[in-house]
């Protein structure tokens, strides 16, 4: 009904404002009582054979919401009835910021992507965490970077503002260097700015485990913190990932945001600037995660994502090395049973 209804009325119109009526629409429907009951019923499976145990976190499945779906943490909740098994928030900045002018964000609907180039459009770090403090439940993830107008030599303490405001109120942690949208952000993926930025937040990972412990008389336990990696890299910068990784001890990698390239693409959006995502880096993100697990011998996990449309999609990118899965335009375009047909395939494969 989704693709055949749904989608063409919503794909009529523009891409950005639709996407706040939709949100107001779930927001809307979800307080009618019993509806949540419903949604989760149509969309939820319950099994233990699709729970994961990963850096510390029990996921309920492996196939998650990317990140700036739900940038502001307005509808975590919410999204999670759908089915999926965890929620990534943001990105999010230290202070409020517009992001970039609109219009910013196009369909590419003979190639089945979108084109963003959003800018780290949010409301703060301080509103989401307001917003957080009524999870019910829901395993979040909160995806973190720096205002536009903070140079790159100071963008570590954006990052730690960030850090320091979800740490109670996140899972994990994902350090967002590789957006296409912000200028000379990607800049941070160089070794030795990345690697003093993950050490600078290890450094405080670790001392807010040990002031955990003290409170609560427990062992040190620390926030697993991954970072996100744009599918443009090198297999030489790929290399350097996989060493910083080990360097600085971080939990894990996403692999991969949206990415600047623009081959085989058909549609006349196409010219657009900004971080494509969609079927067109369906196979670059799953090489790089390939390359990743092959490369470090599967030394830390990986979540995949970019480009997954069908069960088949998620299935590749799991058996190429990744442990868990996310979703973003491919929820757009399939819609939410989506996340019930991969998980359905994942039992099959079992």
């Amino acid at each position: 009904m989704y693709k055949s209804l749904i989608r063409p009325i919503l794909f009529g119109f523009d891409p950005e404002k639709i996407h706040h009526f939709s949100f107001s629409c779930i927001r809307f429907i979800n307080k009618i009582p019993g509806v949540s009951s419903a949604i989760r019923s149509m969309y939820h499976i319950d099994d233990k054979r699709l729970e994961r145990e990963i850096f510390g976190l029990k996921f309920k499945n492996p196939v998650g919401l990317a990140a700036g779906f739900d940038k502001d943490a307005k509808l975590y909740n919410e999204l999670s009835n759908f089915g999926f098994g965890f929620i990534e928030i943001g990105t999010l900045t230290p202070k409020a910021q517009e992001g970039n002018p609109k219009k910013r964000l196009f369909r590419l609907l003979e190639d089945s992507a979108i084109v963003n180039r959003m800018g780290f459009n949010n409301g703060g770090v301080l509103e989401a965490v307001e917003r957080l403090k009524k999870n019910n439940d829901v395993l979040i993830g909160g995806n973190i970077g720096k205002n536009k107008v903070t140079p790159n030599d100071e963008a570590v303490k954006d990052y730690e503002i960030c850090f320091e405001a979800l740490y109670d109120h996140v899972d994990y942690f994902v350090v967002n260097v590789s957006s296409p949208n912000t200028p000379g952000l990607r800049e941070l993926q160089d070794k030795e700015p990345l690697t003093k930025l993950l050490m600078v937040l290890q450094e405080l990972n670790i001392k807010k485990g040990v002031t955990l412990s003290d409170v609560e008389g427990q062992k040190p336990k620390q926030k697993p913190i991954l970072l996100k990696i744009a599918p443009d890299l090198t297999n030489e910068q790929l290399l350097d990932i996989i060493e910083i990784v080990k360097d600085s001890k971080i939990a894990g990698v996403i692999a991969t945001n949206t990415t600047i390239s623009r081959d085989g693409l058909q549609s006349i959006n196409k010219i657009e600037a900004g971080g494509l995502s969609g079927k067109p880096l369906t196979k670059r993100s799953t090489e790089v995660i390939r390359f990743l697990a092959e490369k470090s011998n599967k030394a830390f996990p990986i979540i995949g994502v970019g480009g997954i449309h069908t069960p088949e999609d998620a299935i590749e990118k799991l058996e190429a090395g990744a442990s868990l899965v996310q979703l973003y335009t491919g929820f757009i375009y399939e819609g939410p049973a989506l996340v019930k047909a991969i998980n359905k395939k994942i039992l099959e494969n079992a």
